[in-house]
């Protein structure tokens, strides 16, 4: 799963001065004006019955000509910043949501000589990088640190911190700024921080860190004062309100996973309470709490979830995993999660598994779900402009990888369609019948001709740019740029070749530049129909040598900059060059004339239950694709739900069950065909009759068709065998006797003594079991057994794994 960029997060953009800069390969007007004809000629000529229908379809035949001295325009609003001193990274840093303050660190650092060619720069800018300040001096001779120098308060608090150590290289000191950047108040440190310095997300004057010597420092007077609260800390997060969650190791090692301790403080760091023992790795994800637990009698792991900040958990209906295996939460949020389980060996792909929602009881998803073993690459992609669709990528039996796509949060998935102005390629047995293929983080790790991610923003509904090629299955060849303006349903390519582009304007803007490792660039190409006709802007006379671009995190912003050199190698200068869109689209929308309704998920078929998806449908406003208008940065959402009659669409398959791909029915698992199908539910033991399917979490539909599900309790009581004695002996209260002990005094007292301590010792105890009787029995004969792997966000990592058995979960 992965981390979420809040407007006032940290944009880094690294640019390297020697020999990786990424380059960018310029077309002529001529090759433009082609393909935009080709483009046109292209609608008409597809059966709209067998496709949903795009919206784009209404205007096409005026939009490519719809603006009008757009260079003149432009060149206007075109602001270029030459940066005349040599730095190897630069950091962008965006403090504040639509304040346009943008700060610039540039640092040079040699670590096998362990010198520096040249002293940090700090520039500030408070026009979306259109002029910037050059306010080293507010650095104070401190060398900020190149990988997690900055770190910006969240909420618009105008809070930043730099972090680096002092010019005689002793100790670490901090630069505190409470005034967007204008002014910082420089703090010497007690200790050397290990990783960056994280905010209570509620109180962003309380800040927490690890030292270089796996001590946990907190301050509550943002960065003025300094405690040591813990030693041996290994990781830690803020949960909810000041909750913060630490491992530890009493032995005094952080290498030894699975014998860590999980622990929080909710006073910081006043009393402490031990939550879980015998931990391999922990993370937060929604309103869930995970932890990776090992068991005490061998070295296999489960994952636990609890749901109360670790009071009480429970164990996930997972597999359980060895050393080789991992886990890996994809996804999470208040609803359900997404999880991949690791196959045996380095087989490079496991099973996707989707929870309840008490995050639980999982079901299969999706098969053959790949996942390196080596580099821990996966595809998974959250659409986060259209609810309940999610992208990844598959392993074929004959070794390709093919994108597979869900529109009901895991409930069935299905190829993508061929874009309709798209041929097949070389991979295609059939030349007439192929998918589109994405290409995401596995193509980056296998270095292809990818510069950028599949780019989605919640206030673009709906749309989606992506690198991708057509045919049987991902593409060595170099990839085009394809778009989606309905949430991934249908797909038109949009650019011939790779591209860096950026979302602004809530989708109203999209702007590209073409990736090429050996010619510098002098155009940005962009459109204003959501990728339906783009246009050709030459933004300076001297080429640049393209390193990145960048806008102000929320895709809300109407500016882009463009970073990179003038000069080859030795002699060169940074360069910031600034485009502001505001002219060009000068009219903010004023009426409902400049938008157009549109129905989610909807393929135009005159169903009344068209567009039904969990439960209800979504109409949007969205602005019309032959306006000229700007949505503006105040632009909100406007959508109307509407509930549904239930359809087995509104349900997944439950446990034992699964889904064959591009099926809707729910078949049982050939291996748990027969077997009762019993868990542990904090502590009690219920039997689940079920007909198959279990309601999607998140899923509003009312009435219509309700499969039989239901939980007999069996009344007996239940806990973990997966746990050491110790930590089941620790309850909130004090110490209680052993399990065995408990049992034989509930022989001999009385009922109700019996019903008290079952509910005390029992029921309020740490890691109970949660799991069905078959199923550990039979994970084995289906191949498939649990690894450690949850999604996280440590540092620039969406996922990571620093060895082969590394728990990846998710992060803050």
């Amino acid at each position: 799963m992965r981390a979420v960029c809040w407007p006032g997060a940290v944009l880094l953009v690294s640019a390297a001065l020697c020999l990786d800069l990424e380059h960018a390969l310029s077309l002529n007007r001529r090759e433009n004006t082609a393909f935009l004809s080709e483009w046109k000629s292209g609608f008409g000529l597809k059966d709209v019955a067998e496709r949903k229908v795009r919206r784009s379809e209404e205007s096409v035949g005026e939009s490519c000509h719809s603006l009008q001295d757009y260079e003149a325009r432009l060149q206007e609003d075109t602001h270029t910043r030459v940066f005349n001193d040599v730095s190897g990274s630069v950091s962008l840093a965006w403090v504040g949501d639509g304040t346009g303050v943008l700060l610039v660190l540039t640092t040079y650092q040699v670590p096998l000589f362990m010198f520096r060619f040249s002293e940090p720069k700090l520039y500030r800018s408070e026009d979306h990088g259109k002029s910037f300040q050059d306010v080293t001096y507010l650095l104070n001779s401190t060398l900020i640190m190149t990988h997690f120098g900055i770190a910006i308060g969240p909420d618009n608090s105008g809070r930043v911190i730099l972090t680096g150590y002092v010019s005689e290289g002793k100790g670490s000191r901090i630069l505190r700024s409470l005034d967007f950047g204008r002014s910082f108040t420089p703090s010497d440190l007690p200790f050397q921080v290990l990783m960056q310095i994280t905010y209570n997300p509620k109180n962003n004057s309380v800040l927490a860190v690890i030292s270089t010597v796996y001590d946990l420092w907190l301050s509550e007077d943002f960065g003025l004062h300094w405690k040591r609260i813990h030693d041996t800390v290994c990781l830690v997060k803020w949960g909810t309100a000041d909750t913060l969650f630490f491992t530890t190791n009493p032995n005094g090692s952080c290498s030894e996973r699975g014998m860590l301790e999980l622990r929080k403080t909710t006073d910081f760091g006043r009393s402490f309470k031990t939550i879980g023992r015998r931990i391999y790795s922990f993370g937060l994800g929604g309103r869930f709490l995970f932890a990776s637990v090992m068991s005490a009698t061998s070295s296999m792991r489960m994952i636990h979830v609890s749901v109360d900040q670790g009071e009480v958990w429970d164990m996930a209906q997972l597999p359980n995993v060895g050393h080789e295996q991992f886990y890996s939460i994809l996804s999470a949020n208040d609803d359900m999660v997404f999880i991949h389980v690791d196959e045996p060996g380095d087989s490079g792909m496991g099973m996707i598994y989707v929870s309840d929602n008490r995050g639980i009881v999982f079901s299969k998803s999706l098969e053959r779900h790949l996942y390196t073993s080596t580099g821990g690459e996966t595809d998974f992609t959250v659409v986060s402009s259209l609810r309940g669709v999610y992208m990844t990528s598959v392993l074929a039996h004959d070794g390709s990888v093919q994108t597979v796509v869900t529109f009901n949060q895991g409930g069935n998935w299905r190829s993508l369609k061929k874009p309709w102005n798209a041929e097949c390629d070389s991979t295609a047995k059939d030349p007439d019948m192929c998918s589109l293929h994405i290409h995401a983080a596995y193509s980056t790790s296998m270095r292809l001709n990818v510069p950028m991610l599949p780019l989605t923003e919640p206030s673009a509904v709906g749309l989606i740019l992506a690198h991708g090629s057509v045919g049987d299955a991902v593409s060595i060849l170099s990839p085009d740029v394809y778009v989606s303006d309905d949430g991934g349903y249908t797909w038109a390519r949009a650019l011939k070749g790779p591209h860096h582009y950026v979302m602004l304007d809530s989708g109203g803007l999209l702007v590209a530049v073409e990736h090429n490792p050996i010619q510098p660039i002098a155009q940005i190409k962009f459109s204003t129909d959501e990728g339906q006709c783009w246009h050709v802007y030459n933004f300076t006379d001297t080429p640049l040598y393209f390193t990145g671009l960048a806008s102000e995190p929320g895709a809300r912003s109407m500016s882009l900059s463009l970073w990179g050199f003038r000069q080859p190698v030795f002699s060169q200068h940074l360069v910031s060059i600034t485009i502001d869109f505001h002219q060009l689209l000068s009219k903010t929308v004023s009426g409902e004339e400049d938008y157009v309704q549109w129905l989610a998920h909807s393929d135009n078929t005159g169903n009344p239950n068209d567009g039904c998806l969990l439960g209800y449908k979504e109409k949007y406003l969205r602005l019309r694709k032959d306006s000229t208008c700007r949505n503006g940065r105040d632009f909100v959402i406007t959508k109307q739900p509407t509930p549904c009659p239930c359809t087995l669409d509104d349900f997944q398959c439950d446990f034992g069950y699964y889904r064959a791909m591009n099926s809707s029915e729910c078949v049982e698992q050939p291996e748990l065909k027969g077997h009762s199908l019993e868990f542990c539910l904090h502590g009690r033991k219920e039997q689940l009759q079920t007909s198959g399917y279990r309601k999607i979490p998140g899923d509003r539909c009312e009435g219509g068709t309700q499969p039989e599900r239901k939980l007999i309790d069996l009344s007996k009581k239940c806990v973990s065998n997966l746990l050491s004695p110790e930590l089941l002996s620790e309850s909130q209260s004090g110490s209680v006797a052993p399990v065995v002990s408990v049992i034989f005094l509930v022989l001999l007292v009385c009922a109700v003594a019996g019903v008290l301590l079952v509910k005390k010792y029992v029921c309020g105890g740490r890691f109970l079991v949660h799991r069905y009787s078959e199923m550990q029995r039979h994970v084995e004969a289906n191949a498939i057994e649990g690894v450690d792997d949850v999604d996280t966000t440590e540092a620039d990592k969406t996922h990571y794994n620093d060895d082969s058995d590394e728990d990846l979960l998710p992060g803050n």
